[in-house]
């Protein structure tokens, strides 16, 4: 197995990427971005194994060069100006396999992300925010920590978004936030009244980001895995019949060119999805309003009270969200935080 030089950036193969890349794929690159591009482009990364029964190698082969094309497909990414990506790293489903290649992902997963603070100039140069979404209590403690650090160091970093799923299935995700959302109720900081879809996905790993505009599936199956459910209601997807080391720029630009063509009839469905919650929600005071009131709404005056009562609703209604979810955050803040190195 060859390792890589010791100045070569394995996160950030910036000039490795523009050698590679021709006049035409540059001038395609230029073409693609006087278009609509996705702000939010999730892959999952499948194929790693197939690759290395295809060339006879060790599976941990497999898996080092889909790290690479990892690397190498950001790259790409930030060149089209897409500036948030998503990818299925480790699914929990994936716990299942021999001892062996588990380790061995283990393994390679801290070691890339022990590298990724060695890089960590251009984690500032790029100004790239990471995070890792998913249940991080089923890692080896080392692991935890090492990626605890990642998501420390680039925290306040605006300029690009990489989510690494780790240790995650989209229902655990869902389930999760469920039990989220009952704690808030037992602790009082919220009502049953007060959940919505709206809250319940403020309440998911990705609740700082915004859904994927364009969903990639390499190897050509046609499913989505248990990954990012909720949150690809509408997503534009684009399954893509090649193993994931073997993907090539060009099926990138396919795939956003998909994106492209079907961007205006999934923006108007989202839009209104997004009215109808928005509706769902002012009923919902209303009806909690009037409930509370004990349905005595007769008269002009009376219908001029209600609909300060309702406000009034509301803005209580707002305000223990706004307590329940800085609660949700500090925990989750402080889970990272016992697991920094007493110096950060």
């Amino acid at each position: 197995m060859m390792e890589p030089t010791p100045d070569a950036s394995e996160w950030f193969p910036e000039e490795k990427c523009k050698a590679k890349k021709t006049w035409l794929q540059q001038t395609c690159c230029r073409i693609l971005r006087r278009g609509p591009v996705p702000q939010h482009v999730a892959f999952i990364m499948d194929g790693n194994r197939r690759f290395a029964r295809k060339l006879s190698v060790e599976r941990a082969e497999g898996h080092l060069k889909g790290f690479d094309k990892l690397a190498e497909t950001l790259q790409w990414c930030l060149d089209l100006g897409i500036t948030e990506v998503t990818v299925y790293a480790f699914s929990i489903e994936n716990f299942k396999r021999s001892k062996e290649e588990v380790d061995g992902l283990m393994e390679l997963a801290k070691q890339k992300f022990k590298r990724l603070l060695e890089e960590k100039e251009l984690i500032e140069k790029h100004e790239v925010c990471v995070r890792i979404l998913g249940d991080l209590t089923m890692l080896p403690v080392e692991l935890q920590q090492v990626v605890a650090e990642v998501v420390h160091i680039s925290r306040n970093n605006t300029k690009a978004v990489l989510n690494v799923c780790f240790a995650y299935t989209a229902r655990h995700e869902i389930a999760n936030a469920t039990k989220e959302l009952a704690e808030g109720v037992q602790l009082g900081l919220l009502r049953p009244s007060d959940i919505s879809e709206e809250l319940l996905e403020q309440c998911l790993y990705t609740n700082q980001s915004r859904d994927p505009d364009l969903l990639v599936r390499t190897s050509g199956e046609v499913r989505l895995s248990d990954f990012l459910l909720w949150q690809s209601s509408y997503t534009v997807l684009s399954f893509v019949e090649v193993l994931w080391p073997e993907f090539s720029i060009w099926h990138l630009f396919s795939a956003v060119l998909h994106y492209q063509m079907n961007h205006h009839a999934v923006q108007a469905e989202k839009e209104r999805s997004l009215t109808e919650r928005r509706e769902q929600v002012q009923q919902s005071d209303f009806q909690c309003t009037m409930a509370e009131l004990g349905n005595m709404c007769n008269g002009i005056d009376e219908t001029n009270s209600v609909q300060q009562k309702v406000a009034q609703y509301t803005q209580d209604r707002e305000a223990r969200i706004n307590r329940f979810l800085t609660h949700l955050n500090n925990k989750r803040l402080q889970f990272f935080a016992n697991l920094l190195p007493a110096e950060s």
